[in-house]
Order: structure tokens, then sequence, then C-alpha cells
């Protein structure tokens, strides 16, 4: 189960259920990957609601290898998400939510509606 007081969100997928959180590795490495200057950027697009399917798989992938999966982005993206595309979009956000301070978890219950 994910802790929302340590940043992490549920995600499941494949009829199995793993935490992703946002290290200060899988940022790393989120940053090299996006093609843009900041993971500003990255937080501004979804704050706008200009983010793209991209910005989706990078920010679930690299939540999930900040919590420790060894899976590759290619297994994400055959992956059977449950509650398919906008699932995974709110998740997305969420974890930008919690890996950045902003909002209280307390008022998701741990997980997005």
């Amino acid at each position: 189960m994910a802790n929302p007081y340590f940043g992490e969100v549920a995600l499941t997928f494949d009829g199995k259920t793993l935490p992703m959180r946002l290290s200060l590795g899988a940022l790393a490495e989120l940053e090299s990957e996006m093609k843009e200057d900041s993971l500003l950027s990255l937080v501004q697009r979804f704050e706008n609601g200009s983010f793209k399917t991209a910005d989706i798989i990078d920010l679930l992938f690299a939540g999930l290898r900040g919590a420790g999966w060894d899976g590759t982005k290619d297994d994400l993206m055959r992956a059977d998400l449950q509650g398919g595309p906008l699932q995974a979009a709110k998740l997305a956000a969420v974890l930008l939510q919690r890996s950045f301070g902003a909002g209280d978890v307390a008022d998701s219950g741990g997980e997005p509606a």
C-alpha cells in the first residue's frame, strides 16, 4: 500500500498494485528524459492542463523507478492500467502534488477519486 505521507501513490496495472515515489534519483532521471529545461515546466503543464501523454508515461515510470520497480518504460507502455488513461493522468498529477508538497495528502485518503 502506498503511503501518501512519504509522497507515494499506488498504481495498479496488470493485476498488481505498486507504489510510486519521486525520489531524488527518479527526479534526476525524469529531468534528463524531458525535452524541457526544468521540472517546473512539467509541473506547470499539469497545472494548466496542457500535459501530453508522454508526460504521463514519463511521470509514472519515474515514480515506479523511485519506489524500486525494475521494469522498463516499454513494460509500462504495454501494461493494462486500471482505470485507463484518465486514471493514469490523475495519478501522475497526484504524484507531482505529493512530491512537491502542494496540498493536503489527507484529503484524498491516499488515492485519487
